[in-house]
């Protein structure tokens, strides 16, 4: 429990739209710990997606440098130079209608917009990151007209930081969290399994 006069250090934070788990310390031992943890890349952090299609492979990694768009400043790319390097395994967990799957991705580094950049850049964007993924009505054409104005209501990318796994800084105890998915992802789910050919 959180003392008046104690502050939170949040260690890495979630894309606005994005839902779930995050780590946050409560002194600056704490903090520079984790921070040592996150690093070495022994903080383990892992997604759910629902991405537009059904990436080919169902399973894989995708990797390369992540920087600034250089045709919109606004947006973070793949580039060829100048950025940091990236890398996202995926792994498909099930279809959801014909128009999206259900993803899982583990991120190996954690940079900004990470798991968006890279499943928009595999031909697989996340459904409702209108930065990425475009607008949904070009996505899911055959869908009935109900079905496409709940799709242009969504207003936020469907990802969500559902698993996170730690070493604890002072006891050395394993930590695993698991976060359900929440409500508005299970009625998007919901509404694209009505998208059939």
């Amino acid at each position: 429990r959180q003392r008046p006069s104690e502050s939170l250090s949040v260690l890495h934070r979630l894309d606005k739209g994005t839902s779930g788990l995050l780590v946050a310390a409560k002194n600056d031992f704490t903090h520079h710990r984790l921070a040592e943890l996150l690093e070495k890349r022994k903080i383990e952090r892992a997604y759910k997606a629902l991405v537009w299609g059904e990436p080919s492979p169902r399973r894989g990694e995708i990797a390369g440098l992540i920087g600034r768009s250089p045709k919109n400043r606004k947006k973070m790319a793949m580039v060829k130079k100048g950025g940091k390097a990236a890398l996202t395994r995926y792994a498909v967990l099930k279809p959801v209608g014909v128009a999206a799957s259900l993803v899982e991705c583990r991120l190996a580094t954690g940079r900004t917009h990470q798991i968006r950049v890279h499943m928009a850049a595999l031909g697989h964007p996340v459904v409702g990151d209108l930065l990425y993924g475009g607008r949904p009505a070009r996505r899911s054409a055959k869908a009935p007209d109900a079905v496409k104005r709940r799709l242009e209501a969504f207003d936020h990318q469907a990802l969500h930081a559902y698993l996170l796994g730690f070493t604890h800084p002072r006891t050395g105890e394993k930590l695993r969290f698991e976060s359900k998915l929440p409500i508005y992802f299970n009625e998007l789910m919901d509404v694209l399994e009505t998208v059939q050919n």
